[in-house]
């Protein structure tokens, strides 16, 4: 059986995405308080694979994670796009009416905004994780309190769905990676193919090094899906590019990389693996 590392607990958005990624697969859930918790895990147990968010259509990256990633010996073998759904859950007993307390990240909270205005009076609380929120109004038998979350946390936790589909934006689309260690790649990718890379890199600080690099890409026939600058701690005004691109030529995406080494410090391969297409 897989052992999956995830941020957050059965029923939330990271265990849903680690189930649709390795969908008809037997896995064993290694649930983390925090991204610093998942990665302390990762380097206890060379065995385990992760789920890990990485970006959101609406709030944008996981600037920190980036970081962790970056900072870690682990690989990036594949990524899933989740479409995210929110829904408003509260214990059995409990109606719309009785409903006082709203509870759940910070991000969801932000995300059902639209929805939240129709429900005037009630406080919202903030907690470290959706269905953590949930687990908690049903382990303390929290009646007058809601949590927003995937309904999929309803069954878990012995909760009812009041309301489903809550989000204010319906293309709202979490982004996760899945990662291992790199000996470990070939067998965790299985028989996904290679079509996308994701680099970080450094340029020298001169005039037009960005866009040198930017050119060698396009020569290439590299797609850039994604581009994320970072400072670079204790370097004034000077950034780590986090890029994906994508390829259908393996050998011109090798040729590239040669290409534009000489053009850049610090150049580190995060991971080759296969696009999710949604």
């Amino acid at each position: 059986m897989k052992k999956v590392a995830i941020q957050g607990i059965q029923g939330s958005f990271h265990d849903i995405a680690a189930h649709e990624f390795f969908k008809g697969e037997d896995i064993e859930l290694v649930c983390c308080d925090t991204f610093e918790d998942l990665f302390d895990a990762m380097r206890k147990d060379p065995g385990l694979v992760a789920m890990m968010a990485i970006e959101n259509t609406i709030a944008g990256s996981l600037l920190h994670n980036y970081e962790l990633l970056r900072e870690s010996n682990l690989t990036v073998v594949g990524e899933h796009k989740q479409h995210i759904e929110h829904s408003l859950l509260c214990l059995p007993e409990d109606s719309e009416e009785d409903i006082r307390e709203i509870n759940s990240h910070p991000v969801a909270l932000m995300q059902c905004r639209h929805f939240l205005r129709q429900w005037p009076g009630r406080k919202m609380v903030e907690t470290d994780d959706t269905a953590g929120a949930a687990e908690m109004i049903s382990r303390l038998g929290l009646r007058g309190h809601a949590a927003i979350c995937s309904k999929h946390a309803a069954p878990i936790y012995n909760m009812k769905v009041l309301r489903e589909a809550i989000e204010d934006n319906k293309h709202n689309y979490t982004r996760f990676l899945c990662l291992c260690d790199p000996w470990s790649a070939s067998e965790v990718r299985g028989r996904r193919r290679v079509d996308k890379a994701s680099l970080v890199f450094s340029v020298p600080h001169e005039k037009g090094e960005l866009s040198h690099v930017l050119s060698v890409l396009s020569f290439y026939d590299m797609n850039m899906t994604k581009i994320q600058s970072l400072p670079i701690i204790g370097h004034e005004w000077e950034y780590l590019f986090y890029v994906d691109v994508t390829f259908s030529d393996a050998g011109r995406y090798r040729q590239c990389i040669e290409a534009i080494r000489p053009l850049t410090r610090q150049i580190k391969i995060l991971g080759e693996y296969e696009a999710d297409q949604h």
